[in-house]
C-alpha cells in the first residue's frame, strides 16, 4: 500500500475534493467524530488532538461534529490552538468544521438559537461555523420551522455561513424549502446495506442541488476485513461499541448476517482487484452516487488512525461490473424503505 501523501500528491484535486460553494471546499472523506461522544472506549484527550493534527497534516482537513458529542467542538477549538501555535494563523483556513444543532423539541427562540450558537463558536475557537447541521426529533412539534427561520437570520448576521440539515426525511426537507429557505446539505446514513435515500432523497437533492453527506457507510466497523468469513453471528458481547450494536440491528433488518457475508465476499473480490481494502470500495460505492458530497468515516482518535486505508479511496474508479454485482446481492435483501421508512425515520 502507497504512503497516503504518495497517493494523495498522484491525484487530480478533483479526486479529492469538492467544492461545494465558491468558498467552501472539503475533502470528500469527512473524519466523523461522534465517537468522541462515548460509547466507543475511552478517549486520551493529548493523544486525540495529536491525532487530529496528523490527519490535518495529511489533508483530512473535514471534520463532522455536534454539539452533543461529548467534547468534539472542544477538541476542534484545541485543534485550531495547535495548528496556530505550530503553523501560524493562516493554517486555520484550511479547516472545514461542521458541527450539529440538537435542540431538544420545544419551543424555540431566537435567543435560544443565538445562545446555542455562540456556545458552539466559543467551544471551537472561531468567528463563523462553517456548517451548521440542524436535527429535529420530533416533526409533530412544529418548532422546527422557527429554529430554521432564526437560523437563516444568524446566518446573515455571520455568526454561521451556511446552513444543512441532519437526518430529515424528504417530505420535511420538501416544506422547508417550500417555506423558501435554501438548505446546503442533509446528512443521512447510506451504506451498500442502507440505500433507502435512493428512493426519494437522492431525486429531490439532485432537483434542488443539496449536498448530501453520507454515514454508516462502513456499518460502524461492520463493513471490513475483521468480519469476512465469519460465518457465526458475534455474540452480544463482542458488540462492545454503539456503532457494532447500531449497525448489526440494520444489518439484521437487511437480510441477515449469511447475506451479508455474501456481500462481504463480493466486495473483497472487487478489493482485491485494486489492491484495496473493502472499506474503500464500500466507501468509493457511495461517493459514486448521485448528490453524495462526502462520506463520513469515524475516527477513532488516540486509539488507531484509518489515513493510510482512507487515501486509497481517492484512486478508485469502480467500473460498470462492480456496480452491477454489488447490486445482485442488494437485490437479494429486504426493502429497507418498506420496513423502515425514509431517511431518518429510524430516529422518530
Amino acid at each position: 500500500m502507497k504512503d497516503a501523501k504518495e497517493t494523495k500528491d498522484n491525484l487530480n484535486e478533483h479526486d479529492i475534493y469538492h467544492q461545494i460553494t465558491p468558498d467552501l471546499k472539503i475533502n470528500k472523506i469527512i473524519n466523523g467524530m461522534w465517537q468522541v461522544a462515548g460509547g466507543h472506549g475511552k478517549i486520551d484527550q493529548d493523544l486525540a488532538i495529536k491525532d487530529m493534527i496528523k490527519y490535518h497534516e495529511y489533508g483530512f482537513t473535514s471534520w463532522d461534529l455536534a454539539d452533543i458529542y461529548g467534547p468534539a467542538e472542544d477538541f476542534v477549538g484545541k485543534l485550531r490552538d495547535r495548528l496556530s501555535d505550530l503553523k501560524g494563523v493562516k493554517e486555520l483556513e484550511k479547516i472545514q468544521a461542521f458541527t450539529k444543532w440538537v435542540p431538544r423539541p420545544e419551543k424555540i427562540t431566537r435567543m435560544l438559537v443565538k445562545e446555542n450558537l455562540q456556545r458552539s463558536l466559543y467551544r471551537m475557537k472561531t468567528n463563523s461555523l462553517d456548517l451548521l447541521q440542524f436535527h429535529w426529533w420530533e416533526y409533530n412539534i412544529p418548532y422546527y420551522m422557527d429554529a430554521i427561520r432564526y437560523l437563516f437570520e444568524l446566518r446573515d448576521d455571520g455568526l454561521v455561513k451556511q446552513i444543512g440539515l441532519t437526518n430529515f426525511d424528504t417530505e420535511h426537507v420538501q416544506i422547508i424549502k417550500d417555506a423558501g429557505y435554501n438548505i446546503l446539505s442533509n446528512q443521512i446514513q447510506f451504506s451498500i446495506i442502507d440505500r433507502r435515500p435512493e428512493v426519494n432523497m437522492i431525486p429531490f437533492c439532485l432537483n434542488n442541488k443539496i449536498n448530501i453527506f453520507a454515514y454508516g457507510t462502513l456499518c460502524g466497523g461492520f463493513v471490513s476485513e475483521k468480519y469476512l468469513g465469519k460465518l457465526d453471528e458475534p455474540p452480544i458481547y463482542e458488540l462492545n461499541t454503539l456503532s457494532l450494536k447500531k449497525y448489526k440491528k440494520m444489518i439484521d433488518e437487511w437480510g441477515g448476517w449469511t447475506l451479508f457475508q455474501e456481500l462481504l465476499c463480493v466486495l473483497k473480490t472487487i478489493a482485491d482487484k485494486y489492491e484495496v481494502s473493502i472499506a474503500n470500495i464500500a466507501t468509493k460505492y457511495i461517493l459514486s452516487k448521485p448528490a453524495v458530497s462526502g462520506v463520513i468515516i469515524g475516527t477513532r482518535l488516540g486509539i488507531v488512525d484509518h489515513i493510510k486505508d482512507n487515501s486509497q479511496i481517492y484512486k478508485i474508479n469502480l467500473d460498470k461490473q462492480d456496480h452491477e454485482v454489488i447490486d445482485n446481492v442488494c437485490k437479494k435483501s429486504n426493502n429497507l424503505f418498506k420496513r423502515i421508512g425514509d431517511c431518518g425515520d429510524e430516529y422518530r
